[in-house]
C-alpha cells in the first residue's frame, strides 16, 4: 500500500472528482481511498489546484486520476514520481505531471522541508 499528497484536482472540482474516484474503486475493486486535505496550490501556467491525499494501489490511483479529469474535463496534478539520484537535501523532493485528459500539459516539482506534517509547496512549474 502506498500514499501520497502531490495529487491535485483544478479548483472547484475536489468534492465531485473524490466521490467519482472513490465509486470507481469500489466498482473496480481496486485497493484506493482518496480524501481532500484543505490544501490548496496556486501555479503560475496552471491555475489553482485543491491537493488531496490517498492510500491505496498506485497504478489504480493513476488510472483514476486520468478518468476523473476525463470526466470532468479538468486539468490533474499526478504527483509520487521520485528522482533516480540519492541527494542528501534539507527538503523533500517529488515531481508531478500536469494532464488534461490522456495529455501531459507541464511538469511540477514540489518541495517540502523534512519536518513532520509540513506541506508541500511548488518549486519548479514547466509547460509542455
Amino acid at each position: 500500500m502506498a500514499d501520497s499528497e502531490t495529487f491535485g484536482i483544478e479548483k472547484g472540482y475536489g468534492q465531485q472528482a473524490i466521490e467519482f474516484m472513490n465509486e470507481e474503486a469500489k466498482k473496480e475493486k481496486w485497493k484506493f481511498e482518496a480524501r481532500l486535505y484543505d490544501y490548496e496550490i496556486e501555479t503560475e501556467n496552471f491555475g489553482p489546484f485543491e491537493m488531496f491525499s490517498w492510500m491505496g494501489d498506485v497504478k489504480a490511483a493513476r488510472k483514476l486520476v486520468i478518468k476523473a479529469s476525463k470526466r470532468f474535463k479538468i486539468k490533474v496534478i499526478e504527483g509520487s514520481y521520485k528522482s533516480k539520484l540519492i541527494l542528501l537535501r534539507r527538503e523533500k523532493t517529488e515531481f508531478a505531471l500536469v494532464r488534461k485528459g490522456d495529455r501531459i500539459i507541464g511538469h511540477l516539482e514540489f518541495s517540502a522541508p523534512r519536518i513532520k506534517n509540513s506541506k508541500w509547496m511548488v518549486k519548479l512549474e514547466e509547460r509542455r
